[in-house]
């Protein structure tokens, strides 16, 4: 069964499911529901779920079938656009190898099979990992919804993938790639990137609402993403990427004489004043930037570094000045210090340091 929601009137919904019998006939049914938005879709996976238990013949459910299933009724429904669309992607390999399949046939065999296979076909371990979470996340809703006893992912392994390696930039060169980009139009999202550490597409989410300049701090509450249906905005995937952060004063003076240039800009084409919630990073008629047209202007530009180099190199800037880790964290809108002390542990010697001193000055005059 498959589902969607319509809104009729403000707060006013229709839930429309559609499903197939035992004869191939296919039937919709619908179902009015007053509400939010949000409060409309979890409902209709409700619908779904409920009516799973009675339409669905687990034993005649192939692989492929159930995928159909999964990205359509749990995905859509509780991910982004570019998430269902991540999914949908690692999930091509498990088509291909395991699509006519039965569901309730799959073993962890199955899964070391497959997951030798992309190995031998050289794809990353990072790939087959996510491929691997991926369908472990569906066949995890197979459970919920009946028709799986156990799931075989969980007793599947794939290759462990080495620790990503993380570019760091030092100082000096740093402030070169800034004088290079000095006038263009990548000056100021290097700017940004460098004294915030802000990601790409919180930096492309940020508005002129979001920054105050007299007391130099910078709300993060958005961020865009692009998705094949076009460029949308979401909010941060956990509560730590709602957060407020410092910014250095020459930061603050670029953007003010980005501001004014903005609306000369604006002035000249007879376009008068800007939105209240326009972006900061901005095209002339104001729109957000593309996130993927950022990134291949970048790539063009900086060969042989990346534009998340940037959040990098600030991480390493503030630990090098000796900013606690928990600091760190917040400004970098980790979801924990242990996701930072993972990434950016090995950066940590100061402290290390200090307490060989005290240990020193505690007993090294015996």
């Amino acid at each position: 069964m498959r589902g969607h929601i319509r809104e009729r009137s403000p707060g006013h919904y229709a839930i429309v499911l559609d499903a197939t019998d035992s004869t191939g006939k296919r039937k919709r049914r619908w179902v009015s529901f007053q509400g939010t938005k949000r409060e409309a879709q979890v409902q209709c996976a409700k619908l779904i779920a409920d009516a799973g238990n009675v339409t669905v013949d687990p034993n005649r459910t192939t692989v492929g079938d159930y995928l159909d299933r999964f990205l359509s009724d749990w995905a859509e429904v509780h991910c982004t656009p570019r998430s269902v669309e991540r999914y949908a992607g690692s999930l091509l390999h498990v088509r291909r190898a395991l699509g006519s399949k039965k569901l309730q046939a799959i073993r962890p065999t199955d899964l070391a099979s497959l997951y030798a296979d992309m190995a031998k076909a050289g794809l990353k371990a990072r790939t087959v990992k996510h491929v691997h979470v991926v369908f472990h996340r569906a066949l995890e809703q197979a459970k919920l919804w009946g028709l799986l006893k156990d799931n075989p992912a969980s007793m599947a392994r794939p290759p462990a993938p080495g620790k990503a390696k993380i570019e760091i930039l030092q100082p000096k060169q740093a402030k070169a790639l800034l004088e290079r980009l000095r006038g263009g139009p990548l000056y100021l999202l290097a700017s940004l990137g460098l004294a915030t550490g802000m990601r790409r597409n919180e930096m492309l989410g940020l508005r002129w609402r979001d920054v105050d300049l007299e007391a130099a701090r910078a709300t993060i509450e958005q961020s865009l993403e692009q998705t094949s249906a076009g460029i949308r905005i979401k909010g941060p995937k956990t509560e730590a990427g709602l957060r407020t952060i410092s910014l250095p004063a020459n930061v603050c003076e670029e953007l003010r004489a980005h501001r004014v240039a903005q609306a000369k800009q604006r002035l000249a084409l007879g376009m008068g004043k800007a939105p209240d919630d326009s972006t900061v990073l901005a095209t002339l008629e104001g729109k957000p930037l593309s996130p993927g047209g950022v990134s291949k202007m970048w790539e063009r530009a900086m060969t042989g570094v990346t534009l998340h180099s940037l959040r990098h190199t600030h991480a390493s800037m503030l630990i090098a000045g000796g900013v606690d880790i928990l600091t760190v964290s917040r400004r970098l809108g980790h979801a924990s210090p242990s996701i930072t002390l993972d990434v950016y542990g090995h950066l940590v010697h100061g402290a290390d340091d200090r307490a060989a001193k005290v240990m020193d000055a505690a007993f090294g005059g015996r």
